[in-house]
């Protein structure tokens, strides 16, 4: 089992309880937090200002905690609390280490086709 399925599985049970989330659901989730968690050296952009991984994935925990009923699953997630800010409506974005910027909610559906690939569910 690798190690970023392996911190999946080990929060599945605060996701679920939160926000009645399938557990198939808070595993998806929780992959793309550990994603998020594990990206050396990038920078994560929130209204202009650059966050770390820890301070990106407090963000989106806090975001998913008031999104309540909204999310349901994983795709639920990137669209209401990981793709841009509910205060100003710009796009969240990840700086990698390389320079490279990309869009947050298209990096987490590229990692959430990954994660249904590798646990058959598509592909």
């Amino acid at each position: 089992m690798s190690r970023v399925l392996a911190l999946a599985l080990l929060s599945v049970a605060a996701v679920v309880h939160a926000n009645d989330i399938s557990p198939a659901e808070s595993a998806r989730i929780e992959y793309l937090f550990a994603a998020i968690a594990s990206l050396p050296g990038a920078q994560f952009i929130r209204n202009g200002t650059s966050y770390d991984a820890k301070g990106a994935v407090d963000h989106l925990r806090l975001k998913l905690h008031f999104a309540g009923s909204r999310v349901r699953t994983a795709e639920d997630f990137i669209r209401y609390c990981a793709t841009e800010s509910s205060m100003s409506g710009k796009p969240y974005e990840i700086r990698f280490s390389d320079g490279r910027v990309v869009s947050s909610a298209a990096f987490l559906r590229q990692k959430l086709l990954e994660f249904d690939r590798q646990n058959g569910r598509g592909g």
